[in-house]
């Protein structure tokens, strides 16, 4: 099933389920904004009966407030109107039967389009006597004119059930939960489509293991990344499996169904980096094979498959904003953009000498920007693949150069950039290539580095598997974890908790918490 295959749905029918809402919450206000915003009228009754029955038993209240919600023609709703002043007036009301001539709106299209029956009107709201036979000339009655008037109208309103929103996400929340696409019981977050968001909690560094997942000796994890939403850790190992966890126990989440009848996403070569689009719902994997697939997450479908997406392995990945555009960086030393929809390659970013080590998206949309084993991090427009400026961090040497690890946003700063280099320090450049801060410590050079979510610490992961933990205020170097046995290959920490992932060559996933 191609991933993009939906239902059309008229953009004008759901204005008007949501005018239904707030029709029946009592949100006139917002009712009224709305559909003359939009230019739509709901049209819909609950019961088209009940309706007809209301303006054959003259509830006049009720049938106006039904009929501002309706779009009717013009002479259809100066009849309604004209049937209310005439019951005006047979209840001896003509101070009221005078305001409405005055001030409704159809009344007025009567007196310019049927004068005669205006004047009728006036005459007749102006006498201190009622008299049936010149209200109702020719026969007729008021019951015989209310029905008429409700034939009239009953042709331009159609019935919906109540509470039609409501009853639409219950049952699209229905058919997610039956094909496992939702987690199973607890509360739902209707507008994240996910459990819950827990609040973020102050930030502080790892002092302890909170637990250490084994991936056996034969295997170890490549990549590791937390879900924007925070609801789940994901590992793509050096086994070609791809597995989705608990982000705080690190064990493998069976509340989705295909994980737990045992059917994993995998490759056919080792996984090298992964990432999520911002509601979570698509999973981007590359391989060491040069494959890229995408993946449904909450169904473990594969909707999108890359073959031989670069000519070297795929070292990192990043979606775009709208999730319709995937960007890749590979030991191929060139970045690519591929197309979600049509499946083809759209541009190709060529500059750099050396392996392309991480990749990221500037937070308008509009930038890629790519760090590589040359030294250098190379600024892209992304919409022209154009290089507009080249990140050249300090070396110790001055005339050195040293690769590029990973890349991180700064969060406090839509135009500042966190990179990695593969010496002692962490550098903070803006997207033009000025130096801010930097961390650094006296150690073993940095092979990755992670920004804790309100960037109040700096995480970067050591060839002497140690975690080494900044304040970024001060850019002081508070403590060093030893965090694995050998080789560390990354770090990573949750969107909202103070949880921090560290993976390494010795097979172990490790959260820590402070």
């Amino acid at each position: 099933m191609d991933m993009l295959d939906v239902l059309d749905v008229e953009a004008t029918d759901v204005v008007r389920v949501i005018l239904q809402f707030c029709r029946e919450n009592g949100l006139e206000s917002t009712f009224a904004a709305l559909q003359e915003e939009a230019q739509v009228s709901l049209n819909a009754v609950e019961s088209v009966n009940g309706f007809v029955e209301d303006i054959r038993a003259g509830r006049w209240e009720a049938v106006l407030q039904a009929a501002t919600t309706i779009s009717i023609p013009q002479p259809k709703l100066a009849a309604l109107y004209e049937q209310i002043v005439l019951e005006l007036v047979e209840l001896r009301d003509g101070n009221s039967a005078r305001q409405l001539l005055r001030n409704a709106e159809p009344l007025h299209w009567l007196a310019t389009e049927a004068p005669d029956r205006y004047k009728h009107l006036e005459l007749l709201s102006a006498k201190p006597y009622w008299d049936p036979r010149e209200a109702y000339p020719e026969g007729s009655s008021r019951d015989g004119r209310r029905a008429a008037v409700a034939d009239l109208l009953a042709d331009e309103v159609t019935e919906a059930p109540p509470s039609r929103l409501l009853a639409l996400i219950g049952q699209a929340l229905k058919w997610q939960r039956l094909n496992g696409m939702l987690p199973k019981g607890g509360k739902l977050d209707l507008l994240r489509n996910a459990a819950p968001a827990r609040m973020r909690e102050e930030e502080e560094r790892p002092t302890r293991t909170a637990k250490e997942i084994s991936f056996g000796k034969k295997s170890h994890p490549e990549i590791v990344k937390f879900s924007p939403d925070g609801l789940w850790l994901v590992t793509g190992s050096s086994d070609g499996f791809i597995e989705v966890r608990e982000p705080e126990s690190g064990k493998l989440s069976k509340q989705l169904n295909y994980q737990a009848e045992d059917a994993l996403m995998m490759h056919e070569a080792a996984v090298l980096c992964l990432d999520f689009t911002r509601d979570a719902e698509l999973l981007a994997t590359g391989c060491q094979g040069g494959t890229i697939k995408v993946w449904k997450l909450a169904a473990g479908q594969c909707v999108r498959r890359f073959a031989k997406a670069h000519e070297q392995g795929i070292t990192c990945l990043a979606f775009a904003r709208d999730s319709s555009q995937l960007v890749s960086g590979s030991f191929d030393g060139t970045a690519r953009l591929h197309g979600l929809r049509s499946g083809k390659l759209l541009r190709e970013f060529r500059g750099h000498t050396s392996y392309v080590n991480d990749v990221l998206w500037s937070s308008d949309g509009g930038r890629i920007v790519t760090a590589s084993s040359d030294g250098t991090a190379r600024v892209w427009e992304a919409k022209s693949a154009e290089c507009v400026c080249t990140l050249r961090p300090p070396h110790p040497n001055a005339s050195g150069t040293a690769a590029l690890c990973s890349l991180a946003l700064w969060p406090s700063n839509a135009e500042h950039i966190a990179i990695c280099s593969k010496t002692a320090a962490v550098h903070l450049m803006s997207f033009s290539g000025q130096l801010i801060k930097s961390f650094e410590s006296e150690g073993a050079d940095f092979v990755h580095c992670a920004v804790s979510p309100r960037g109040e610490w700096v995480y970067a992961a050591g060839a002497d598997q140690k975690l080494h933990c900044f304040a970024s205020f001060s850019g002081k170097l508070e403590n060093s974890l030893k965090v694995a046995d050998k080789d560390l290959i990354g770090a990573a920490h949750h969107p909202f908790r103070n949880i921090v992932a560290t993976w390494a060559c010795d097979g172990l996933l490790r959260l820590w918490v402070p």
